[in-house]
């Protein structure tokens, strides 16, 4: 479970193999930067990106761009020398690809435990396997015992064992991005989307991320940095959302109404519960914008 409030708009990914890109990542606007060791790594290279990784980490700079890594599976040959490697190192979590189920969580926790990874590192785990969809409500239920804090979708591989059609609107995953977020926010976890293919399609991007935060994702995955602009302005408050959370609050907060459980705020009813997601909307602006 995590209580950090910074934005997580878009969480970048970049080759931890290609050592200019991660320098690079410093000065992008992206609200995480997620270094991989996995999927964009070749194997030849997983041992010199590990160590590359581990460097760019200590060597910080990163400012108030959350930092993760993505390792290799645990049951790859490279697994847990990632888990080994990475303890030391300066990372708000790490990210484990191709989690099945509940025992995988704990089993994880325990092993970065163990590797003396410190207490405020957490363990954020890919939901790309028809297994892990299928118990993705046990895999968030382990978020109160371990340090489970975060689920990212990964539907290019879940597309690939299921045979699944990532045609625009996702029709076939639907279910599967609303029981990510009911799980995600019965354990207070961070929820992200998963990625955009079409590096150079926005429209989609767009389309995608606003069907994302509808469902209420707390961001996207991406994976090159002329994503990042749609990302960040789609999952931010607009200014319309904006002026109508703060004309709610106010009209709650005015004298007037004290003790009033409903009221009429420019044409709409608004009822506390209202006033409660006004005041989170106000506070999500506000972190966004304290980011600089």
């Amino acid at each position: 479970m995590t209580d950090d409030t910074r934005p997580l708009r878009s969480a970048l990914y970049m080759p931890a193999s290609n050592e200019r890109a991660m320098a690079k990542a410093r000065a992008l606007d992206c609200d995480a930067v997620v270094l991989d060791l996995e999927d964009a790594v070749a194997p030849h290279a997983k041992q010199a990106a590990r160590a590359a990784l581990v460097e760019q980490a200590q060597a910080g700079g990163f400012g108030h761009r959350r930092l993760i890594a993505r390792c290799n599976g645990i049951d790859t040959p490279w697994g847990h020398d990632d888990l080994a490697a990475l303890a030391p190192a300066s990372l708000d979590a790490v990210l484990v690809p191709k989690v099945q189920d509940a025992a995988d969580i704990v089993a994880l926790s325990a092993a970065m435990d163990r590797a003396g990874f410190a207490a405020p590192v957490q363990l954020w785990v890919m939901i790309e396997t028809p297994r892990a969809a299928l118990a993705v409500e046990r895999i968030a239920d382990c978020a109160a015992t371990t340090r489970l804090a975060g689920m990212v979708l990964g539907l290019n591989d879940l597309a690939k064992d299921t045979g699944m059609a990532q045609a625009p609107g996702r029709d076939a995953f639907v279910p599967l991005l609303a029981q990510c977020v009911l799980a995600a926010r019965a354990n207070g976890l961070v929820a992200l989307d998963g990625v955009c293919n079409a590096i150079e399609d926005l429209s989609l991007l767009e389309a995608e991320c606003a069907q994302a935060r509808a469902f209420g994702f707390d961001g996207k995955t991406l994976i090159h940095p002329a994503q990042l602009p749609v990302a960040n302005r789609v999952f931010a408050p607009g200014a319309d959302e904006l002026a109508q959370a703060q004309a709610i609050v106010a009209a709650f907060a005015d004298p007037a109404n004290a003790g009033v459980g409903t009221l009429r705020v420019n044409g709409k009813m608004a009822e506390l519960l209202h006033r409660d997601m006004a005041e989170r909307l106000i506070a999500r602006a506000a972190a966004i914008a304290a980011r600089g």
